[in-house]
């Protein structure tokens, strides 16, 4: 078993948990229970893994947090720092009862489950523990929403990890390889300058440009040919990245690309000026949007215009119409308009920004132009 513990950072850890705690109460629930994920590892450093045997972190409010943890599992979250987190760790076997061990831990009969626990364990809990189970993740989204200090560097990192992986990108991409040939030395690459995994790469060639979410394919690169090539993963805080440019091999085969593509870049330019504190989400969405709309390629751009980004690869906030939330300062998330023509061929360009005191910051610096690479 894997917990993914990383570098931590003990104050960090300390003020998330305080915070967790602070806004269990203000939601009217006595306690949070986390299942191993992203939400364990942002108030923990260590993510988990679930199977069959129950591990929680159970955050009473008025009371110390508890990490319920199968004891052949233990040794995973050594690298926990839980004498210094204030953490007692309450170990089981098999053949004992750990709903009990949370039981203990929790006073009142109102608490709030992670939003990916296993039914499995939350049938078990409720069992146990009786009154109202509602989930932890409304509680958790406001805080986790909010990078601070720690969270912004290792989104830095990761940001010029994926650069450096889209810098090279001439070394493998070219006419006469395929898709998934290209794919996995991106993937090799991304590991090589700086992830600990590839978590998704994207390279979607000629028309297979025009599916927004094409994987790899058998499919023979030509020359000629628009490839938009969208990659991420985690680096070892476990803060993902998430670019996408768009390369072409040689003269683009298609007349319009030149035109088509500047529409593309002048929308992702207006949609990352438009980020500050106090704008919405929608409104980021729509200034990409209109640009768009208003060059006649609307129907052509199918999806939201960013996600959150963290410890998940996509959160809260989301960059989309109807969501009315304000930005704030330390709220991270993809700016990444596309057009994509049906049969024929597509362009995404995407960055990783944070929305600062008084602007924005991208984490991503590659150039936003149309890559021409060697046909």
């Amino acid at each position: 078993m894997s917990t993914q513990v990383g570098p931590v950072d003990v104050d960090a850890l300390r003020a998330r948990l305080d915070r967790a705690t602070a806004a269990a109460a203000v939601a009217g629930v006595e306690a949070l229970l986390i299942a191993p994920g992203s939400d364990l590892r942002y108030l923990l450093g260590a993510g988990g893994t679930s199977f069959e045997r129950l591990t929680c972190l159970v955050l009473p409010v008025g009371g110390s947090p508890v990490l319920v943890v199968p004891k052949l599992e233990q040794p995973g979250y050594v690298g926990v720092p839980t004498d210094a987190l204030g953490v007692e760790v309450a170990t089981w076997v098999d053949g004992e009862d750990p709903y009990a061990l949370v039981k203990r831990a929790v006073k009142g009969s109102r608490t709030a489950v992670s939003d990916m626990m296993p039914a499995l364990h939350v049938l078990g809990l409720r069992d146990t523990l009786g009154g109202e189970q509602v989930l932890a993740g409304p509680v958790l989204r406001e805080l986790r929403m909010r990078k601070d200090a720690v969270e912004v560097a290792a989104l830095r990192k990761a940001g010029a990890a994926i650069d450096r992986v889209h810098a090279r990108m001439a070394e493998w991409l070219r006419p006469g390889r395929t898709e998934a040939e290209v794919g996995a030395d991106i993937a090799a690459a991304i590991v090589a300058e700086g992830h600990v995994a590839a978590d998704f790469v994207i390279v979607g060639s000629g028309p297979n440009g025009a599916s927004p979410h094409h994987d790899v394919s058998d499919r023979v690169i030509e020359a000629g040919d628009v490839v938009v090539v969208d990659i991420g993963g985690p680096v070892a805080e476990g803060y993902n990245s998430d670019s996408t440019r768009t390369y072409v091999l040689g003269e683009p085969r298609d007349a319009d690309v030149w035109e088509t593509y500047a529409v593309l870049q002048a929308a992702q330019r207006a949609a990352v000026e438009a980020v500050r504190p106090g704008v919405t989400c929608e409104a980021v969405d729509a200034a990409a949007r209109d640009v768009i709309a208003d060059a006649g390629f609307g129907e052509y751009f199918v999806h939201r215009t960013g996600h959150g980004i963290g410890l998940d690869v996509h959160e809260d906030p989301y960059i989309v119409g109807g969501n009315d939330l304000p930005l704030e300062a330390g709220m991270a998330f993809s700016v990444e308009p596309g057009i994509y023509l049906p049969g024929r061929w597509g362009a995404r360009i995407e960055d990783i920004v944070v929305a600062t005191a008084d602007g924005v910051e991208s984490v991503n610096n590659r150039p936003h132009e149309l890559v021409v690479l060697p046909a």
